[in-house]
C-alpha cells in the first residue's frame, strides 16, 4: 500500500477528460417521464440529505420523500408522482440541468420538463449513488458504493479507487473498523462519499475507506501530519483561498497546499463555506454524541484556537448546509429542514411532521 504526504506529491498536469477502467455509451432509448407537480405549504418531514440553491434562487432538497423545490412561498415535490426513490444529492450543472442521486436507483437527469434515468446498465459503477460533482470542464462525477463514475455528456467511464470486492448485504460500517488498518482490498475503499477538484487539477475522493488523490493516472492515499490515512471522510470542500477541508471520522482538517491543520477530532459529517469565509460544520457535539451545527469564525481560522459558535445542537443527525442569497442558513436533519436567519431557527414541517418530532 502506498502512503505519501501531499508535500511529496509532484504537480502533474491533469488532462481534463474522464479516466477509468470502463466506458459505456448511452443507448438512445433512455427512459423519460413527464412530471406532475405536487405543491404544499410545508417542506419535508423526514431526513433531508442535501440542500442546494439554483441560479434562479429556488432551493432544492433531497429526501426519501422525493426531490422538493422551494420557491420562497411553497414547496413542490417534483418526483412524487413520477418515481419512488431514496434521493441523496442534488446538482445543477452548467447547462442548467439537474442531477439527482439515489440510493438504489442510480441517477436522474432533469431538464425542467422530463427525467432521464441512468443506472449500471448505462455505465454507472453502482446504483447506490451518494454524491455528485461537476468539474471545471463540465464533466459530471458520481460517487457510488462501488467506485466513481464520470459522465462527459455522451458516455460514462467508471473505475475503482482500489481493487476489491463489492459490498454484500451482510457488510456493515462499525466504528471499530477504523481503529485498525482497513485491509487493502476492502470494499469500503470504493465507497465514495465526496469528490472535489483542487486548484492544481487533481481530484480528491473521500471514501468510507481511505481518502485518495487522483492525478489522471494514479490514486494516492493521503495521510495527515502524523502519517495516518484519512478514514471515512464524508465531506471535502475547496474554500475561496484554494485550501482543502476534510471532514469525517478523524475530525475537521484543513490543507493549505503544504500543511494539514486539525480543528476538531469529533466526527464531522458536512462542511460548508459561506460568503464571508466562515466555515460551517455538522458534527458530533463536543459534549455528547448528539449532533450540532457549528460556525468557525473566518477571522480566527488562523488562530491556535478559533472562535466556534454552536447554532443548533441536540439532533440525531445534521446534513447538507446552504447559505441562501438572502444570507439565511438552511440545513437538513433527520426531521426535515431548518432555516437560520441569524437570530431564529425555523422549521417547515406539516402537523404530521410536528407530531413526528414530539414522538421522535
Amino acid at each position: 500500500m502506498k502512503y505519501v504526504h501531499l508535500s511529496a506529491l509532484f504537480l502533474i498536469s491533469l488532462i481534463y477528460n474522464c479516466y477509468g477502467q470502463s466506458q459505456t455509451t448511452l443507448p438512445k432509448d433512455s427512459i423519460r417521464s413527464e412530471i406532475k407537480d405536487v405543491r404544499t405549504s410545508y417542506g419535508p418531514n423526514r431526513m433531508v440529505r442535501t440542500v442546494k440553491q439554483d441560479r434562479k434562487g429556488k432551493i432544492w432538497f433531497a429526501s426519501p420523500e422525493g426531490i422538493i423545490r422551494y420557491d420562497g412561498k411553497s414547496f413542490t415535490n417534483i418526483t412524487s408522482k413520477v418515481m419512488s426513490a431514496r434521493f441523496f444529492s442534488v446538482l445543477e450543472d452548467k447547462k442548467g440541468n439537474f442531477w439527482f442521486a439515489t440510493v438504489g436507483s442510480g441517477v436522474y437527469c432533469y431538464d425542467g420538463k422530463s427525467f432521464q434515468n441512468y443506472t449500471t446498465k448505462n455505465g454507472l459503477a453502482s446504483d447506490q449513488v451518494t454524491t455528485i460533482y461537476e468539474d471545471k470542464t463540465g464533466n459530471i462525477w458520481f460517487g457510488t458504493e462501488g467506485g466513481a463514475s464520470c459522465y462527459d455528456g455522451k458516455s460514462f467511464k467508471s473505475f475503482k479507487l482500489k481493487d476489491g470486492p463489492a459490498p454484500t448485504d451482510a457488510d456493515s460500517m462499525h466504528v471499530s473498523a477504523y481503529q485498525q488498518q482497513i485491509p487493502e482490498g476492502h470494499w469500503m475503499h470504493n465507497d465514495v462519499n465526496a469528490i472535489i477538484e483542487d486548484k492544481t487539477g487533481k481530484f480528491w475522493f473521500g471514501t468510507r475507506g481511505y481518502t485518495r488523490i487522483y492525478d489522471g493516472k494514479t490514486f494516492t492515499i493521503i495521510t495527515n501530519k502524523d502519517g495516518k490515512p484519512f478514514a471515512n471522510v464524508r465531506s471535502i470542500i475547496k474554500d475561496k483561498k484554494g485550501n482543502i477541508w476534510l471532514g469525517g471520522y478523524d475530525g475537521l482538517w484543513r490543507y493549505d497546499g503544504s500543511t494539514f491543520t486539525n480543528f476538531t477530532q469529533k466526527f464531522v459529517g458536512y462542511i460548508y463555506e459561506d460568503r464571508a469565509g466562515n466555515i460551517w460544520t455538522s458534527s458530533e457535539s463536543a459534549h455528547d454524541k448528539r449532533w450540532t451545527l457549528s460556525r468557525y469564525d473566518e477571522k480566527t481560522l488562523s488562530n491556535k484556537i478559533p472562535t466556534v459558535t454552536e447554532i443548533k445542537s441536540g439532533e440525531n443527525g445534521l446534513f447538507g448546509i446552504l447559505e441562501a442569497r438572502d444570507g439565511s442558513i438552511w440545513f437538513g436533519s433527520m426531521k426535515g429542514v431548518y432555516r437560520y436567519d441569524g437570530k431564529t431557527i425555523t422549521d417547515f414541517k406539516s402537523k404530521e411532521g410536528q407530531d413526528y418530532i414530539r414522538n421522535y
